[in-house]
């Protein structure tokens, strides 16, 4: 398998890691859309949101919670944060493994695209 952020996972390829543990791995976007980009991965590899199961629940909500953290730690939770999950081609996805967008430090426009 060719993913790169199973290569982030496995440490096989380099990356700014801001957390990880059991479950997932925060890391720094290479691409920054705003001051503060993180993606958070889950060490699991599910391709998208349409691929997770009735066991994946528990995953998902630890998702959030790593992004709650990350937010109060990166100075963010306080003026707001946007978590962004694409999902397939025409929502952007790029990368076939689940994995959300962690974004602050400035004001964002809605609707998003």
């Amino acid at each position: 398998m060719d993913c790169i952020f199973c290569g982030i996972v496995n440490n096989d390829i380099p990356s700014k890691k801001v957390y990880e543990d059991d479950k997932v791995v925060a890391f720094e976007d290479i691409n920054p859309a705003a001051p503060v980009h993180i993606v958070i991965v889950p060490r699991k590899h599910i391709s998208s949101l349409m691929d997770i199961n009735d066991e994946d629940a528990n995953l998902i909500g630890h998702i959030f919670m790593v992004a709650k953290k990350i937010a109060i730690e990166k100075n963010i939770s306080e003026n707001g944060f946007r978590i962004v999950c694409n999902c397939g081609e025409d929502a952007g996805q790029t990368v076939k493994h689940l994995h959300f967008h962690l974004l602050g430090g400035r004001s964002f426009g809605w609707p998003p695209g």
